[in-house]
């Protein structure tokens, strides 16, 4: 198979240390690779070296000349914002007239339409910036793609497009990404960036991490036992020449340098062990004796008050142990409601409205994808301060900096300005302020947004195991599945309840023109051992006559007339079935 692009010893140097050193491997003609690493371990950096953008401290990359590269970076080159979408994706064949025919082809290719086309590019979505970076690099004719992250902060009807575009490109390509579900099902092969170096398996994703975690767990398996050889020697070195020194035997003293020599050659060969993940992700809740956490009732969602409604809500509600996922497309107003929420906790107006309601002793925590709930001028300890208030256990300026050094912020660091973190640190700092308050109800915009794809995985675990209840906005499939178990979907201006995540999907990529989707479920998954249809009909009898009484204890002003008749014929239809009418 040919040989499209090889390294030799390839060594970078940063700031900080080396990113990598002697990197080598191979990129062949129809190679699909996923590189996958924790972020700043040097995956973007890679790909600049790939496309010629960045240079090496040392080693030598050779391109073949039958190589058509092109790299589709993570953001829109500069220049390109107050252009048409046409005319930004015509210019790079400005000067060939003859390509401008496929100008027009690639449009429809990649799912835009005609009055699309003239739409600012600045006015574009995150989706849409991706189809049109990849619309730029295809009119070169690429064989190689270098991919940066091109699922970052697409919604899920976008992420879905790409993902069948990747799995039918017939070249060869190298993708950056964090989606475990995108590289196990556009790539063949994985290439982990990890310690400094390449380990490379003819695996996708998921398999090549699972291979891995076995050659970690033999690689340490071999160390300790190679210690153990390197403490034996060591002991007989030093007796040698203890006995060599007390008895003026220099032959005992050459076997005791014999064996220096021998301990250092068994250092320099002692098999690698990492050092793994650089921290932890962990969320610690609390299970609040209720049936519901949070009720949504006629419930108008909008961007910001006074503005036009984005979607409605007919009547759903969270209780405990709900892990909800709200799921779609960028714009349609998941962030809004999840700020919604926030707001009237936050202003004590969820007593006064009866569209939006929580439980009066339910401690809510949000984390918004904006990270803008750390105050930038607070030392890292101090920003921790008014989640750890909550829990007398965390309060003390101890137990935060104990957080903060098992979280990786070492005790250097803990004067820091929060300010000064990346995007990567302060998301890691706002998850361990939500752990420390231990709340009942999460509220989470986008929290995948700036992990790696060990920190996803984490995440998944930590909300599998929540105690508490907890809505999530995502579009990362592994930790929805991995976390939810209800399904709410945002679509043609109304919140829908549906069975699953694959139903779910389904309904996004309708919206999205791709697939028909089921019928919606018509009452809230139910994860619980299965019921009759009586005691769901007693069930739902109760909910009933408990919004009934809610309902009616409230002033005659703020009373809901209309939804007192429906719940009222409910309420008659539902004892006659249960042969309990008067």
């Amino acid at each position: 198979m040919t040989t499209l692009i090889s390294t030799l010893a390839l060594h970078l140097e940063s700031h900080d240390g080396f990113l990598f050193t002697e990197l080598a491997f191979t990129l062949r003609q129809g190679d699909r690779i996923g590189l996958i690493g924790h972020n700043g371990c040097g995956k973007s950096t890679l790909l600049g070296l790939l496309s010629g953008k960045r240079e090496a401290t040392s080693g030598s990359i050779h391109t073949a000349r039958a190589c058509r590269l092109q790299h589709v970076e993570q953001h829109l080159p500069a220049g390109l914002a107050s252009l048409s979408l046409y005319d930004a994706l015509l210019a790079p064949v400005l000067d060939r007239p003859e390509w401008h025919w496929r100008v027009d082809s690639l449009l429809a290719e990649l799912g835009f339409d005609a009055a699309t086309a003239q739409v600012p590019v600045h006015s574009l979505s995150g989706g849409q910036h991706t189809r049109l970076l990849l619309g730029r690099a295809l009119l070169q004719e690429p064989n190689v793609l270098l991919l940066d992250e091109p699922s970052n902060h697409l919604d899920l009807p976008s992420l879905l497009w790409l993902e069948r575009f990747l799995a039918q490109w017939r070249g060869a390509l190298i993708l950056v990404s964090h989606d475990q579900r995108l590289l196990d099902n556009v790539t063949t092969r994985s290439w982990i960036l990890r310690d400094g170096r390449i380990y490379d398996f003819e695996l996708p994703c998921g398999p090549a991490l699972t291979a891995l975690a076995e050659a970690d767990v033999a690689a340490a398996a071999r160390h300790a036992a190679e210690q153990k050889e390197i403490d034996r020697l060591a002991v007989s070195s030093k007796r040698l020449a203890v006995w060599g020194q007390v008895y003026d035997n220099e032959n005992l003293a050459r076997k005791a340098k014999t064996m220096q020599r021998r301990i250092a050659k068994l250092k320099d060969e002692q098999a690698f062990v990492s050092d793994g993940a650089p921290w932890r992700l962990s969320l610690r809740g609390k299970a609040l004796a209720a049936k519901q956490l949070l009720v949504l009732d006629a419930l108008a969602v909008r961007a910001v008050p006074q503005s036009p409604v984005l979607f409605h809500v007919g009547q759903l509600w969270l209780k405990p142990g709900d892990r909800v996922a709200l799921l779609g497309a960028n714009g349609s107003g998941k962030s809004s409601l999840l700020r919604l929420c926030w707001q009237a906790m936050q202003a004590g107006e969820e007593d006064q409205r009866l569209d939006l309601r929580f439980h009066r002793a339910a401690n809510v925590g949000y984390y918004d994808q904006s990270l803008q709930q750390l105050a930038d001028e607070a030392d890292l300890s101090d920003a921790l301060y008014p989640f750890a208030v909550q829990n007398e256990v965390s309060r003390s300026q101890l137990a935060r900096r104990q957080a903060l050094i098992s979280a990786g912020f070492g005790y250097a660091r803990h004067g820091q300005k929060v300010a000064t973190l990346s995007g990567g640190e302060r998301a890691r700092l706002l998850f361990l302020g939500l752990s420390l308050a231990s709340y009942h109800l999460l509220l989470l915009d986008e929290p995948s947004n700036h992990l790696d794809m060990q920190g996803k995985a984490e995440l998944g675990w930590a909300l599998q195991g929540f105690e508490g209840g907890c809505l999530l906005v995502s579009h990362d499939r592994d930790l929805i599945e991995t976390a939810c178990n209800r399904f709410w979907v945002v679509a043609d201006g109304k919140l829908e309840e549906w069975p699953d995540a694959p139903s779910a999907y389904a309904r996004l990529s309708t919206a999205d023109g791709v697939s028909p989707a089921p019928q919606p479920s018509k009452q809230a998954p139910v994860l619980v051992p299965v019921q009759s249809e009586v005691d769901l009909q007693l069930e739902r009898l109760c909910e009933l006559e408990q919004l009934l009484a809610e309902d009616l204890a409230r002033k005659p002003r703020h009373q809901k007339l209309a939804s007192q008749r429906v719940w009222r014929e409910e309420l008659d239809q539902l004892n006659r079935a249960l042969g309990i009418s008067a």
